[in-house]
């Protein structure tokens, strides 16, 4: 027997499942009226439950809200002709929305799936996977959204920067948090399944920034003195610096802090967008070492890093630092979601697994700038 809440929570459950379908009418198309059974029990179960047939039925004579109770008659031998609760019909989409509280984000989904679709035929049956987006942006969000989209279609190949869009309240905040929705926009309105954000808009792609400290003295007198670069990474890859070694820091501060190294370059404050190491050929073949935190993330990083410069050794990124420095340990937000990471070593991985496995304590982490510097300086003495 199913009581209202029990079928509050199985339409809370149908309609997790299936509202992005529902929305644009998607395969497997729902057969409406949708139609619940609501569990007549047989007279045998009710002798054993009388109370509690008799609470079920009220609950649902007593009951007021979306769709339609159906009844049926039962004629039992010992409890006599009985009007039971048989099913709860539901016309539609917005009734089971109803039912869970979910009305409002219901009906403003589907408003704009009708504006969306309308203006722009070639997306019906493709926002099922944008529901949220069109359920719960500010309305001026989503007019901007819609502009943007609109100024893109007609400026297929402007060459422009982001903010160049002559777009009221453009700014680059604004387009990087709704890059991926843009995205999927773009990709379902050219009906391209290749292609990332730039390619399919036409615009242009911001360069990609590399922090690099000039180390070695000597190496600073071919720039002039100048030791500290920020640069798009072609540029930093023209540059061909004759170093004798290269150190890759985490952090920013931690890189600016470091001491001249003779024939060493450091790049700093990649995080981990150290793909852009595969793309500076004069490191390919130097000594290189990655000094990180000592976390999952920042392991993590290191095994990506290692892709692209696979002779990179780790830097006080061990257990024996992670045990000396413990009253300066905190705690990560949240781990990294990989169980090992291909690309650590076996001294490496066991630190990773023990980060993991909370073998210290509760997602505790290093950061490298807690580490004592003396410890810093006589760690890079094997570079000088």
């Amino acid at each position: 027997m199913k009581l209202p809440a029990d079928v509050r929570l199985l339409l809370e459950r149908r309609f997790a499942s299936r509202h992005r379908d529902w929305l644009c009418n998607a395969a497997p198309v729902e057969a409406w009226p949708l139609r619940i059974s609501l569990g007549i029990p047989t007279e045998p179960a009710a002798l054993q439950r009388v109370d509690a047939v008799r609470g079920w039925a009220a609950a649902w004579r007593n009951w007021q809200g979306e769709g339609v109770v159906e009844w049926s008659e039962r004629r039992w031998r010992v409890l006599g002709t009985q009007q039971l609760p048989q099913y709860l019909v539901l016309d539609g989409p917005l009734q089971v929305a109803a039912w869970i509280g979910q009305q409002e984000r219901w009906l403003r989904a589907q408003e704009r799936h009708m504006t969306l679709t309308q203006r722009w035929p070639q997306l019906v049956g493709r926002l099922g996977g944008l529901f949220d987006v069109l359920a719960d942006y500010p309305a001026a969000d989503f007019a901007h959204l819609a502009s943007v989209i609109e100024w893109l279609e007609a400026h297929p190949a402007s060459a422009l920067y982001p903010r160049q869009m002559p777009l009221a309240g453009m700014d680059t905040k604004w387009l990087e948090a709704r890059r991926p929705v843009l995205h999927a926009l773009l990709s379902h309105l050219l009906a391209a399944d290749a292609g990332d954000f730039f390619s399919l808009s036409g615009l242009r792609r911001p360069p990609v920034l590399i922090r690099l400290r000039i180390l070695d003295p000597s190496l600073r007198t071919l720039l002039r003195g100048v030791s500290d670069i920020t640069a798009p990474v072609d540029e930093i890859a023209a540059m061909n610096l004759p170093a004798a070694s290269v150190l890759v820091v985490e952090n920013l501060q931690s890189g600016l802090a470091l001491p001249d190294l003779t024939g060493s370059v450091a790049i700093i404050g990649l995080g981990y967008g150290v793909d852009v190491l595969g793309r500076i050929p004069w490191l390919q073949d130097l000594p290189a070492r990655y000094w990180g935190d000592i976390d999952t993330h920042g392991f993590a990083i290191l095994s990506r890093a290692r892709a692209y410069l696979p002779q990179l050794t780790s830097m006080l990124m061990d257990s024996a630092t992670m045990l000396a420095f413990s009253p300066l340990w905190s705690s990560e937000a949240s781990q990294n979601g990989a169980a090992a990471l291909a690309l650590l070593t076996s001294e490496e991985q066991a630190v990773y697994r023990a980060l993991k496995d909370n073998a210290w304590g509760q997602n505790v982490r290093l950061e490298q700038e807690r580490i004592a510097w003396p410890a810093v300086l006589e760690a890079l003495q094997p570079v000088t």
